[in-house]
């Protein structure tokens, strides 16, 4: 079994692959026990080591010689608000230039439905590294959404996994990307509420294997 701690630090250098981070930005985390594994403040995923995991409890606390990500408290949130394993924040450069607009990402590809809704939801401005950000992100996921952009700042995802809440935040961006795109063409074509209903329910099967 992978070591949690190698598990976020291995997530960390996945995203910045990705381009969904560089440099110092982005955090992640892991459900742990009553409390979270959180990656540290200021450290390059490329020079991070499984010490500089940081355990914290859910309002905070910490012990060891590693300070942890000064977004701590949009994980810990998240942790008490929702049933999620995993939280990834990242700052894609598409979600990035949506989350500058201040306004959800709408159905204009059908796998917008694929993180819990009509739309995907962007949270109202607050500080970086505020508990007032924190609460802005809990308010847009609410109990439906797996992911949010950030106002004028990036995005957050989750998921039962590290895995899973990577993969959403990959699609996320790929989606940004999408609607940039077709916003250059043109305004795009959303799905209607018929269509997003049938959306929803193929969903309830999408991508699952029969057993055999």
């Amino acid at each position: 079994m992978t070591d949690p701690r190698e598990a976020l630090i291995a997530a960390a250098r996945r995203s910045v692959e990705l381009g969904l981070n560089a440099g110092t930005v982005g955090n992640f985390s892991l459900r742990h026990g009553q409390g979270m594994l959180l990656t540290p403040t200021g450290i390059a995923p490329a020079e991070m080591v499984p010490d500089q995991i940081v355990e914290m409890d859910l309002q905070g606390g910490w012990a060891g010689a590693w300070r942890p990500s000064s977004e701590w408290a949009i994980h810990a949130r998240i942790y008490q608000t929702t049933t999620a394993g995993a939280v990834v924040h990242c700052h894609p450069d598409h979600c990035v230039a949506l989350s500058a607009l201040q306004r959800p990402i709408p159905p204009f590809h059908y796998m917008v439905a694929g993180f819990g809704g009509g739309s995907i939801p962007c949270a109202r401005y607050a500080c970086f590294g505020s508990t007032d950000l924190a609460e802005a992100v809990v308010e847009a996921l609410g109990q439906t959404y797996s992911a949010c952009l950030m106002a004028s700042h990036g995005a957050v995802t989750l998921g039962p996994d590290l895995a899973t809440a990577l993969m959403r935040a990959e699609k996320l961006e790929t989606l940004a990307r999408q609607y940039l795109l077709a916003r250059l063409a043109g305004e795009p074509v959303l799905l209607t509420p018929a269509e997003l209903a049938e959306v929803h329910s193929r969903y309830a099967t999408y991508g699952q294997q029969a057993k055999s």
